[in-house]
């Protein structure tokens, strides 16, 4: 029989199985290879890395820029970004950089996109659109709280549901949060830490469970013996 003959792998195979051949070892498959990029996506890809490069501070424009540019390697550090890092996400708004920067100043830290789309109010769709380049690192031995929806008004809410429902506010916190809201509603959880002189994990605490209605409460009412 020749070496070649197509009946050479069937008799191999019937003398492996009978045991009077060793088997051989089957080679393992090969990864497939990757799909290959469309070439309008390298293209684009590409000439944002050159517009980034020309221009640091480029904002970007939507949902794919925001994708190429999480290909390219840029990530925003959300507790410890720049006015100038929060401005090249799409959609961002001033005052929302300014309330961030206000609180990172006070030592707050946001542990996952919840916390930050509670925080500014946003569509969950425009959070989505950035959490590509988001990173969510904790800095310093605290761990990140638990958060839960908005629930309780800081600017209309009674005082027996202030001590209800924030057992994280002392006493002497919420007689000082009554005091200071009828001489101006609190405008945000920036403006909140820096009149009562809350520390940041009070804050941090308060995430997602408070909100600033417009307008005052009124004052308190003396309670009936």
């Amino acid at each position: 029989m020749g070496r070649g003959h197509w009946l050479d792998p069937l008799a191999r195979g019937l003398l492996e199985a009978a045991g009077q051949l060793p088997r051989r070892e089957t080679p393992a498959p090969r990864p497939a290879a990757p799909e290959p990029r469309p070439l309008e996506e390298r293209v684009e890809q590409d000439l944002l890395e050159l517009k980034l490069e020309h221009n640091p501070n480029l904002r970007l424009a939507n949902a794919q820029e925001v994708h190429h540019a999480a290909a390219l390697g840029w990530r925003l550090d959300v507790n410890r970004a720049s006015a100038d890092d929060w401005l090249r996400l799409p959609q961002i708004q001033r005052d929302q950089v300014d309330l961030l920067l206000r609180l990172q100043q006070g030592g707050v830290q946001l542990s996952g996109p919840e916390d930050l789309q509670r925080l500014l109010d946003l569509p969950a769709a425009v959070v989505a659109i950035w959490e590509p380049l988001l990173q969510f690192r904790w800095y310093g031995d605290g761990a990140p709280t638990a958060v839960r929806p908005l629930l309780i008004d800081l600017n209309r809410a009674p005082a027996q549901a202030l001590e209800r429902q924030l057992p994280q506010l002392s006493p002497e916190r919420r007689q000082r949060l009554l005091r200071e809201r009828q001489r101006a509603p609190f405008q945000d959880l920036a403006d909140l830490q820096q009149r009562l002189q809350l520390p940041a994990a009070v804050v941090e605490d308060l995430i997602g469970k408070v909100r600033f209605g417009q307008g005052s409460a009124g004052p308190e009412l003396p309670r009936s013996a």
